[in-house]
């Protein structure tokens, strides 16, 4: 069996598992699309879990086209030839030394992000507008993708160069080099992100002075989690969705509120919500992550190192030379149809952590309540589907259901 066959073979299982994940959740959504299931009493009225469960199946629908239209777009770029062609028009054109690689990567990187586009500007506009989630103008929409682009380019390239460039100066052992390259990279932009990059798109302002932030400032004391700041975030510019996140680490951290959030929650609630993120920094979860995820990284480096080695991998897919930027290149297009069978994995893990904040809110706010009654009001907000399908949350979620969340608070000791 070639490599282009076993790549048919993997893309098709991936796309039948998919498709069958889907179904399930579809049918335990419509199972579950009469009146609003007792369990959930109080947490909407039967009108609005009406409107979630077409929300939900609204979404289905698009979702389903999406993962078709996706995996065609795929068995096309690899089975077609399309690559090699392109790859070698550009050496001819640019040469092959660190910047032309760096820069083919950018330039087929944007090219299957325009791709993308269309869908992308269906679910903002047709899916998420249709609900009333949708706050987003069509020349913010533009903006947003064009400061998108130019922002891979300004870090990309230069990034992608110096990883090239590790090969001339270094040799053989450029891979872990690279790798840690990437990782000091990661750490620094979670400070320079909120910093320079996000002031791009959103406004952050200090939350104003009042019983909310004095509330807010005395629970990160209590907490021992010293913040530089809380900003309030202007997300209901393009969406009504909400959320809470805190960025940076050191002297650089600081809590992000959305405004939508305010909104939508009391102040008990958000002070909730606030310590459940805060539990997310106290028990170890982002360097928890992080180690995952530089792992990941590194195991990635050594494989595309071994792969850009291997003549049979270029020639199985149709190249006729060996090529890091191409080892890298289908690795990025390869890896999801493996990392697909494990996403459970890491979604196990996602939701272990979410439990411990969950408790760690409670004990920081000293009741149940109000991060029971958090949960609930974001649900109804957001629309959340209430009855997913538990293989298709395995696979999908990386947080507890609403039901999950609040059964394993109730079951905390009070």
């Amino acid at each position: 069996m070639t490599l282009l066959q076993i790549f048919l073979l993997v893309l098709i299982l991936r796309l039948l598992a998919q498709l069958c994940l889907d179904h399930l959740n579809k049918k335990e959504v419509q199972r579950n699309s009469g009146a609003l299931p007792k369990e959930f009493t109080g947490v909407m009225d039967d009108a609005t879990y009406a409107k979630s469960v077409r929300y939900t199946l609204a979404k289905h629908q698009f979702g389903l086209f999406e993962t078709i239209v996706d995996t065609v777009i795929l068995g096309i770029i690899i089975l077609s030839g399309v690559l090699p062609w392109f790859y070698a028009v550009f050496s001819e054109w640019m040469g092959k030394a660190a910047w032309a690689s760096a820069f083919f990567l950018v330039v087929v990187s944007l090219l299957m992000s325009v791709l993308s586009l269309p869908l992308e500007w269906w679910s903002q506009f047709k899916i998420e507008g249709k609900f009333g989630f949708n706050r987003s103008s069509l020349g913010l929409w533009i903006s947003d993708k064009l400061k998108g682009a130019a922002i891979g380019l300004i870090i990309g390239f230069p990034l992608l160069w110096l990883l090239f460039k590790l090969v001339d100066w270094i040799g053989s052992n450029w891979w872990i080099w690279g790798f840690i390259l990437f990782f000091c990279f990661q750490l620094l932009m979670m400070i320079l992100y909120p910093m320079l990059i996000m002031p791009l798109f959103n406004k952050l302002t200090p939350l104003p002075e009042g019983s909310l932030k004095d509330r807010l400032m005395a629970l990160a004391e209590s907490t021992a989690f010293k913040a530089s700041t809380i900003q309030v975030m202007d997300g209901s510019k393009r969406s009504s969705h909400s959320n809470a996140f805190f960025t940076g680490f050191g002297r650089f951290r600081r809590i992000v509120l959305f405004d939508t959030l305010i909104e939508q929650l009391d102040e008990s609630e958000l002070a909730a919500v606030l310590a459940h993120e805060i539990g997310h920094y106290k028990r170890g979860h982002i360097p928890k992550m992080l180690l995952v995820s530089s792992l990941l990284t590194l195991g990635t480096f050594w494989l595309v190192d071994y792969l850009s080695r291997s003549a049979w991998f270029f020639q199985g897919f149709g190249f006729n030379e060996t090529s890091l930027p191409i080892a890298f290149l289908l690795f990025m297009l390869l890896s999801g149809l493996f990392t697909f069978w494990v996403s459970p994995l890491f979604s196990l893990l996602s939701r272990k952590h979410e439990y411990e904040a969950d408790a760690f809110a409670v004990a920081a706010v000293g009741e149940q309540e109000p991060m029971v009654s958090s949960l609930q009001k974001l649900s109804e907000k957001n629309l959340s589907n209430l009855t997913p399908h538990p293989l298709y949350s395995a696979f999908h979620y990386s947080h507890p259901t609403l039901l999950e969340r609040e059964r394993a608070i109730r079951a905390l000791p009070k």
